[in-house]
């Protein structure tokens, strides 16, 4: 296995920092804290370029909030400072392990998504099913706090494979360890969407070359198996579940894994699949239709709104949503 060294001065070199800076600042231009970073941006680039070489960077406190969309979720908001050296390392580190990530790992991706993953598991519910002409089974998994039960160690460990560069290891572990609690990666950050490949690269391998499942799908910690033998999707589930828990530390959701008959449908990426039909989450629909009551209420602006609006069209579209569309736009003041 190839590995790589002296990666920090690629890291930290200007050229990476200003181009790692651009993508910090996408989508946020009219933000406070990148209008104030980029009215010295010369100077403040090259004061954390020298913080990194002479190796007295430090990332400040994560700024720490609950988000209900519906699902609680506690996300961490990095300073504008250490995104950028998030996007810094993850430029140089990324393309590293995308060459030996799976193909149908879906998440967090060039030219991947949710929809490449949807496209994908209904390929393959035509192909186990003989083109949904016989009975076929879904292991629908979900692993349990992934995001929080995460073991550093073990992530490192993971990293080390492919990273012999011990200044680029010391700063992912400032990276990940810039948090109060003692293991897990902080849910908001781009490093963590990385990382959290990279930790599940090591189930995808077992699920594909040692069990041999032709059929495996899986965006984040959402994964599906598909075969025409429950039993055999029962046997691996409990293979899973005893890989997991040897080697990293995690356990499957179970409340939401379980295997499942194709035929009453599978809940997965955001959408309920049938086989001649998909429809949208229930809780999806609830929350699009709760930030319409805030905008009516005033409680959203305009724009705000339509931009959210947008971005749920987009992803509605590809279900059978018509009349849920209709009914959010009669309900818009």
């Amino acid at each position: 296995m190839k590995t790589h060294k002296n990666l920090y001065y690629k890291i930290i070199s200007l050229k990476n920092l200003i181009l790692a800076h651009k993508k910090a600042r996408k989508h946020k231009i009219k933000k406070d804290y990148v209008i104030k970073f980029e009215e010295n941006l010369a100077y403040n680039l090259k004061i954390l370029h020298d913080e990194l070489k002479n190796l007295t960077y430090f990332p400040k406190h994560l700024e720490t909030f609950i988000l209900r969309d519906p699902k609680t979720r506690r996300i961490s908001k990095a300073d504008f400072r250490d995104r950028i050296v998030h996007h810094a390392i993850c430029n140089i580190i990324e393309p590293i392990f995308e060459k030996i990530f799976i193909y149908y790992s879906c998440a967090n991706r060039k030219n991947k998504g949710t929809l490449f993953a949807l496209k994908k598991f209904e390929k393959f519910q035509r192909k186990v099913t003989s083109n949904l002409s016989k009975q076929a089974y879904c292991l629908k998994a979900d692993i349990k706090h992934y995001f929080r039960e995460v073991d550093r160690d073990i992530l490192i460990k993971i990293l080390r494979k492919k990273i012999k560069c011990e200044k680029t290891i010391s700063l992912i572990k400032l990276v990940l360890n810039n948090s109060l609690d003692k293991k897990g990666m902080p849910l908001g950050n781009l490093t963590s969407q990385f990382f959290a490949n990279v930790y599940l690269n090591e189930l995808d391998y077992f699920v594909k070359y040692k069990l041999k499942s032709k059929y495996y799908v899986r965006y984040v910690d959402d994964f599906i198996i598909l075969h025409d033998s429950r039993g055999q999707l029962e046997k691996r589930k409990q293979d899973i579940c005893g890989f997991l828990k040897k080697e990293l530390k995690l356990e499957l959701h179970p409340d939401k894994s379980k295997v499942i008959s194709l035929s009453k449908g599978v809940d997965f990426v955001g959408f309920r699949n049938f086989y001649y039909y998909r429809l949208l989450r229930k809780r999806n629909i609830k929350s699009m239709f709760l930030k319409t009551k805030s905008y009516n209420k005033g409680e959203i602006s305009k724009d705000k709104f339509l931009e959210i609006f947008q971005g749920w069209n987009a992803y509605a579209k590809w279900a059978n949503s018509y009349n849920v569309i209709n009914s959010l736009i009669k309900r818009v003041s």
